[in-house]
């Protein structure tokens, strides 16, 4: 069970994700820092942890905020360099060759997020090149994207995040039912779970569960996962 922190990034600063509801986003209230800057929250999720991964939701690039603030891709990229040993996740809302080419100069996987796309043909125009995570996205309205790509197995990476967003932030457990069932359909894919994670009892349904790993951030910034509960999940 992989253990991978997020951070959600919204005019150059880390925000607090809360059951999708973008527009009331707030700066981040930590435990682990009095920092709301994306460099301190990192350094800090690090002092917890020697984390191999992290998650970044670019919300801007998401929510095509444009004009607003273009510092995140400068965020991301400083980030990237300050901690190179970090495996970078990124979802920048990605939907056609031109957004993913923005990308292109830095060493991260691009997460493709299922809201993003219209039309199936649209995620499979994308240049393959790309070692590519899904994210197959749930609203607190149901699943957001191209009904074929929840259904057809055979296109999805080895990597795909169940993100219910309504879950997200909420720090009242995870979406077993929808978990268990991408989970039952993933043959050899790689599920990782966002959303709804506690603490160490949740990691343990999960890993019970047959999911590989899980992205946290909420848990973490109340200080619900402590040091030797993560080693636990190593």
């Amino acid at each position: 069970m992989q253990v991978i922190p997020v951070i959600d990034l919204l005019n150059g600063v880390v925000v607090h994700a809360k059951k999708g509801g973008r527009q009331h986003y707030q700066a981040i209230q930590s435990s682990l820092t009095t920092s709301s800057q994306p460099l301190d929250i990192v350094a800090a999720l690090l002092d917890l942890f020697p984390f191999e991964q992290l998650y970044i939701a670019d919300l801007n690039a998401i929510q095509k905020l444009e004009k607003i603030d273009t510092s995140n891709y400068n965020v991301i990229e400083s980030i990237a360099q300050q901690f190179p040993h970090l495996k970078l996740w990124v979802d920048a809302g990605v939907s056609n060759n031109i957004e993913l080419n923005i990308w292109k100069n830095l060493d991260i996987r691009i997460v493709l997020g299922s809201e993003n796309f219209v039309h199936l043909s649209n995620f499979t125009s994308l240049n393959r090149d790309h070692d590519f995570v899904l994210s197959l996205d749930f609203m607190p309205q149901g699943y957001q994207g191209p009904m074929e790509l929840l259904t057809q197995q055979q296109l999805w990476p080895q990597d795909v995040i169940v993100m219910s967003l309504e879950n997200v932030g909420a720090n009242q457990g995870v979406n077993s039912a929808l978990l268990k069932e991408i989970v039952g359909k993933a043959n050899s894919c790689n599920v990782y779970a966002a959303g709804g994670i506690r603490g160490s009892e949740d990691l343990a349904q999960l890993k019970k569960m047959g999911v590989h790993g899980a992205l946290v951030a909420t848990a973490l910034h109340l200080g619900q996962l402590s040091k030797s509960e993560l080693n636990t999940y190593a």
